[in-house]
């Protein structure tokens, strides 16, 4: 391409810094603006609930690049600046600070922001999301003061975030609506794992209740009031129900809209010829899993971009890497691919209460949907190619930690 020509990516976080990294090494020599509306550095989101706020890391740890790579790749980094507006037919995308951009491609990575509910008191201080490392050193603070902490959510970040703050001696209560943690996601098996193993860390859970007030003192974050008017008393209070993509910008310029997201194709693409989306606003079309899906994982936002480059660069390519993420928690560390709910039929290999085993979801047929490796750090590849093969597995065979993994296909 001629270097007069201008890629713009809209995002600033781990997406929009690997997308840069593509295009530079992909031998891309036009004008790269990466716009983010943070204030801060592209980095990873992954260790705010993890290791950042249990003291273990802190944000040049995880920053994806430092100021000079920026310079060196010649990438005009433009942080602190939000995009406001997108007009497909000008190629044009307005900025916050008044300016505006032309694009001859466009890679929209606007990735997503904590989810708000209309619970009542929810605007007192004390009161936290995690979505930032800015909102991540609030609730670091909140830690250091050493009052305890009500979560509301048993999602991965509720529970990282309690397994985080237990470790740094907090006292955690967490209150779900849900009979059990993580329970749309994993189903009820794994759920009933991971709720001893909090309780065995010394969390109040507090299961199927609803939270009806977040009540307060002078203004502050007192604690939780409960459906059944039960009190949580809590210094800090974390709000942790789901994520919303951003997608405000891509819909009202007219892009189309599936699951939430940005409609996209194989290839990354979106209903505007030149114009792409990855990460947590990409709800692509999966060519090994025949379904369009969107996913809010690290490890999209990590490994989109690559392909996303190649369709700007007039390249062939499509993103055919099977969902993948993971967790880590006290003593508990796993790791997740492929795609399923948490209502699918579960076979489990290896030891449940013990904590080392994996589990299986299948399909109808006995088709492997996806795995999750609970304390074993060996045969990912295995279940990654159960999944890609699509064929029934014999379930028993499945089960059982004698027989190979490769060797489970029936027929």
């Amino acid at each position: 391409m001629s270097a007069s020509t201008t890629f713009v990516i809209v995002g600033g976080g781990l997406a929009g810094a690997k997308a840069a990294e593509a295009m530079r090494a992909k031998g891309f020599d036009g004008k790269i603006v990466l716009v983010g509306e943070e204030q801060h550095l592209p980095y990873e989101r992954p260790p705010l609930s993890k290791e950042f706020l249990a003291g273990k890391k802190k944000l040049p740890d995880f920053t994806v690049h430092d100021q000079e790579w920026y310079r060196e790749h010649d990438v005009d980094l433009r942080v602190g600046t939000a995009a406001v507006g997108l007009d497909l037919a000008a190629h044009t995308v307005s900025l916050s600070d008044g300016t505006g951009v032309g694009y001859d491609k466009l890679l929209l990575a606007t990735g997503s922001r904590s989810r708000r509910v209309p619970i009542p008191g929810a605007d007192a201080k004390g009161v936290h999301y995690l979505r930032t490392v800015d909102d991540a050193e609030a609730l670091d603070s909140a830690f250091s003061a050493g009052s305890p902490l009500a979560v509301i959510g048993a999602g991965w970040i509720g529970m990282e975030v309690a397994a985080s703050a237990r470790q740094r001696g907090i006292d955690v209560t967490v209150v779900e609506s849900a009979a059990l943690p993580l329970l749309s996601s994993l189903g009820a098996e794994n759920g009933e794992v991971f709720a001893d193993l909090h309780r065995q860390h010394g969390v109040d859970l507090r299961l199927g209740s609803a939270v009806a007030e977040i009540t307060s003192a002078g203004g502050t974050a007192s604690g939780l009031r409960l459906g059944d008017g039960t009190q949580v008393n809590a210094g800090a209070v974390l709000v942790a129900v789901g994520a919303q993509a951003n997608i405000e910008l891509a819909e009202q310029a007219g892009l189309a809209i599936a699951d939430r997201g940005v409609s996209v194709d194989a290839g990354l693409r979106s209903s505007d010829p030149d114009v792409y989306a990855v990460g947590d606003i990409a709800a692509a079309q999966h060519p090994v899993l025949g379904a369009r899906i969107r996913i809010e994982h690290w490890a999209n936002a990590l490994n989109q971009p690559e392909v996303a480059v190649a369709g700007m660069l007039g390249e062939s390519a499509e993103y055919d890497a099977l969902p993948y993420f993971f967790t880590d928690q006290y003593d508990l560390g796993m790791e997740y691919v492929g795609h399923a709910s948490g209502t699918s039929r579960v076979v489990f290999r290896g030891n449940v209460s013990g904590r080392e085993y994996t589990s299986f979801w299948l399909a109808d047929d006995n088709r492997v949907l996806a795995g999750m490796n609970v304390n074993i750090w060996e045969g990912l590849d295995d279940i990654k190619a159960l999944i890609r093969s699509q064929a029934p597995v014999d379930p028993d065979r499945l089960a059982d930690p004698k027989t190979p993994l490769p060797g489970t296909t029936a027929g």
